[in-house]
């Protein structure tokens, strides 16, 4: 015991115990009315999910997660078979069905293959350090990762499927993977959201047509300039192989893939995005395209920051929420109640324990046993990264709204649930490194 408590991280511990009081606080104020009655139960829930989080949050840390090394291949598939069973037979939700429950009980199989992707990706990645090339592991890690995107795109669930790049991102990154590489999916995902939002951008905003643009909503021109970058691909790629020592050849290939490679798939995302999804482009561009309609979330939850001040109007006041103007007030819009009553002191008290989790987790990927251990930690890097940046950016109406939950704070047990399995790995990394 007296080792455990020497290697025990209570900075990480009492940071997420701090941000977990914030959020029953907050949902507890979210079920305020405007006469001030509580109408929610929703707290009472996320007090059980809280503490019984802690409790596999500890649990985990005592656990030697060496040790599961040999599990991980079988635990990852079975998550994909529960994904698989889940669109098939779970439960609509939101317009998916992600979920899986008998009454009232339910789960949601996404939230904990996050977790299992991280280890899975963790044990390919440490074992073939030393016995594959680095654009082979790359190109596996990426199948890795879209076996259980593609299932979750498929029930479907945009927002949650999204989290898989962040992850896959920095896990390559802290393995040794070329940065070229990192950049090349990186690069290839940003030019395939513009492309996509762009004719949006024209025809629902700008209402003129734009010539830049007339490359990307004329059939026949996005064809012609497709068939050009593959064609100068190519014939890099032939360069490549006949003036083996010429890298102009490579770097020109490597530009023509992002470029071919983002207006394909820009192509298909517009014919696949559902109607709420394109209206969700919209309203992030200009949320007074449909201020009535998909831009109120925006709109509500950017006049609850706005008035919030410098101190707020002081716990269980704010207006937004309890009039019942903020949507998905507990979940996905909860930083937006805190931000009201508690003001930017709040914020930035909740950002200053968000940076301490993360600067813990950069320590642990820095001071790790073994490359299992710092491939986890990195994993975990990247899907609190993501989730934080994502749900504060969206309320703020600097990011698309995603339904992405603020891990700790949001309402719901699955999410709360996972981020505490992802801590007790943190810790379970920690305390190793000291022989524990």
């Amino acid at each position: 015991m007296r080792k455990f408590l020497q290697s025990f991280d209570f900075i990480l511990f009492f940071c997420v115990i701090a941000l977990v009081t914030f959020g029953i606080l907050f949902i507890y104020s979210s079920g305020i009315n405007s006469e001030g009655v509580n109408v929610s139960s929703e707290y009472m829930k996320q007090i059980i999910w809280g503490g019984s989080g802690i409790l596999i949050m500890l649990v985990i840390s005592l656990l030697d997660y060496r040790k599961i090394t040999r599990y991980v291949p079988q635990i990852f598939v079975v998550s994909c078979a529960v994904l698989l069973f889940t669109k098939f037979f779970g439960r609509y939700v939101n317009g998916a069905r992600s979920w899986l429950g008998i009454g009232p009980f339910g789960i949601q199989p996404s939230e904990f293959t996050k977790v299992i992707f991280i280890l899975f990706l963790a044990w390919y990645l440490d074992r073939t350090k030393k016995t594959q090339d680095q654009r082979k592991r790359f190109l596996v890690s990426l199948m890795i990762m879209f076996l259980p995107m593609g299932l979750i795109l498929a029930q479907p669930d945009l927002g949650t499927s999204l989290v898989y790049f962040p992850i896959l991102l920095c896990m390559t990154f802290i393995a040794g993977i070329p940065v070229r590489y990192i950049l090349f999916i990186f690069t290839g995902g940003m030019l395939t959201i513009l492309f996509t939002v762009l004719p949006i951008w024209e025809s629902q905003i700008a209402h003129h047509s734009v010539v830049f643009i007339r490359v990307l909503t004329n059939s026949k021109l996005r064809l012609i300039l497709i068939f050009a970058t593959g064609s100068v691909g190519v014939l890099s790629l032939l360069g490549m192989f006949f003036y083996r020592h010429n890298k102009y050849f490579y770097w020109i290939s490597y530009g023509a893939a992002i470029l071919c490679g983002s207006l394909i798939l820009s192509y298909f995302a517009g014919k696949v995005l559902k109607d709420y999804q394109v209206m969700r482009l919209i309203v992030f561009i200009d949320p007074y395209a449909d201020p009535r309609g998909a831009g109120w979330n925006i709109i509500q939850s950017k006049t609850a920051i706005g008035s919030g001040n410098l101190l707020g109007r002081g716990y269980l006041r704010g207006t937004q929420s309890h009039y019942r103007f903020l949507p998905e007030q507990s979940t996905d819009f909860i930083f937006s109640i805190l931000s009201e009553e508690l003001g930017f002191v709040g914020c930035m008290t909740v950002f200053a324990l968000y940076f301490l989790i993360f600067m813990r987790t950069i320590f642990i990927i820095k001071n790790a046993a073994n490359t299992f251990g710092m491939m986890i930690a990195a994993g975990v890097l990247g899907m609190f990264a993501f989730h934080f940046l994502i749900n504060v950016g969206m309320v703020m109406g600097i990011m698309p709204i995603t339904g992405i939950p603020l891990l700790f704070l949001s309402y719901g047990g699955s999410s709360l649930w996972t981020a505490m399995m992802c801590v007790g790995l943190l810790m379970s990394v920690s305390s190793r490194k000291f022989g524990f």
